[in-house]
Formats: C-alpha cells, sequence, structure tokens
C-alpha cells in the first residue's frame, strides 16, 4: 500500500527534526525530501509549527495513552513504576527517533517554538507519574508532599538511563530490559524509603 503525501511528509519531518533539529529543518527541505511542493504541504500542515505539532500528536499520543494504562496504582508502588517504565521502553524501542526527540524538544529554549509544542506533552507525561504517588501515598508514610519530587526523580532516572544507553549502545541500545527495569525500580524505591 503507497504511503499517502501526509505520512510521508511527517516521516521525513521526524527525520530531519531527528537528526538535524526543529530549528534547522527548514519547510522547502521537508518538502524537497518528501517529494512534495512547499504549497502542498501547507496544504496539509499550513506551517512548519503545525506539522511539528500534528507529529507530536500523531506519535505522542498513542504513548501517552500507554502510560497511562499503566500508571494505573493497584496498591503495588514497585509494580507500577514498573509498568511505568516498561511503556516508557515500549515505546522508545518502538519509536526510538521519536523517543529522543521528544527529549531534544524538552530541553530546547523555553521561548522556541519547538518547546512550547512539546511542553504539554511532557507534562501529561509527568502527570500520570505524579499520580502514582499520590495513590501510592496512603501506603505509604513517608511520602510527606514529596510526590511530585519522587514523580520528577522517577521520570528523570528512566528517561536519562534510556538517553545514555543509546548514546552508548546505539541504535540497539534504546530500550531498558526487564532486568534492568526491575533494577532502576529497586534502585529508586531504595532512594526513596531511606
Amino acid at each position: 500500500m503507497p504511503v499517502d503525501n501526509r505520512e510521508r511528509i511527517l516521516e521525513t519531518a521526524l527525520d530531519l527534526f531527528y537528526a538535524r533539529g526543529y530549528d534547522a529543518a527548514g519547510v522547502q527541505e521537508i518538502a524537497e525530501k518528501s517529494g512534495v511542493t512547499k504549497p502542498t504541504l501547507y496544504y496539509y500542515f499550513k506551517s512548519k509549527y503545525g506539522l511539528l505539532e500534528q507529529l507530536l500528536k500523531s506519535r505522542g499520543e498513542p504513548f501517552l495513552e500507554q502510560l497511562h494504562a499503566a500508571c494505573a496504582y493497584r496498591g503495588d508502588l514497585r509494580g507500577t513504576l514498573c509498568a511505568a517504565a516498561g511503556a516508557v521502553s515500549d515505546f522508545a524501542k518502538r519509536e526510538p527517533r521519536f523517543a529522543l526527540l521528544l527529549v531534544a524538544l524538552f530541553y530546547s529554549a523555553r521561548d522556541n517554538e519547538a518547546y512550547q509544542a512539546v511542553r504539554p506533552l511532557v507534562l501529561r507525561l509527568q502527570g500520570d507519574v505524579e499520580e502514582i504517588f499520590n495513590e501510592a501515598s496512603a501506603d505509604l508514610g513517608n511520602m510527606n508532599g514529596r510526590q511530585r519530587q519522587f514523580s520528577l526523580g522517577f521520570i528523570g532516572l528512566v528517561i536519562l538511563y534510556l538517553v545514555m544507553k543509546h548514546e552508548t549502545e546505539g541504535e540497539k541500545g534504546i530500550e531498558i530490559s526487564g532486568e534492568e527495569i526491575e533494577a532502576l525500580v529497586h534502585q529508586f524505591m531504595h532512594g526513596i524509603y531511606s
């Protein structure tokens, strides 16, 4: 089945944004590498920013839905954190370029439109993880209002682990094995209980 223009443009934009950054990839280059004209690109996406927003929506929404389901707390903090880390790892394995692009966009300059586009997605991710700790606070007496701190620490641990694993191992290092997830969660849990 042939890929339609819209999907080809999205895939080309992902390749260019991932390889060179959002700001460095121009509309003309995206159009040429997609095999379409600039007016065709503008017909589908209105602007480069609109293209980025659609890319974030089409690739990010399925991930956020999977993560949201994984973050459902059922009385087992360790198991829930393993499920959440597993959802992040599964997503990164399925969409390695997009996962790494998300991280890069979030670390853009705060006034950059790329940061503005990705920020709502990242805040939803953080909110879902924080909710794990909000719900677990009744079971764990030592939270003392540190739910946000714990959620940020956990997200940072998992994301940095993925990024550094990819950096040191290349494309084969974009996933975290079940054993690695267990070890990361164990390490994290040891820290919050101390």
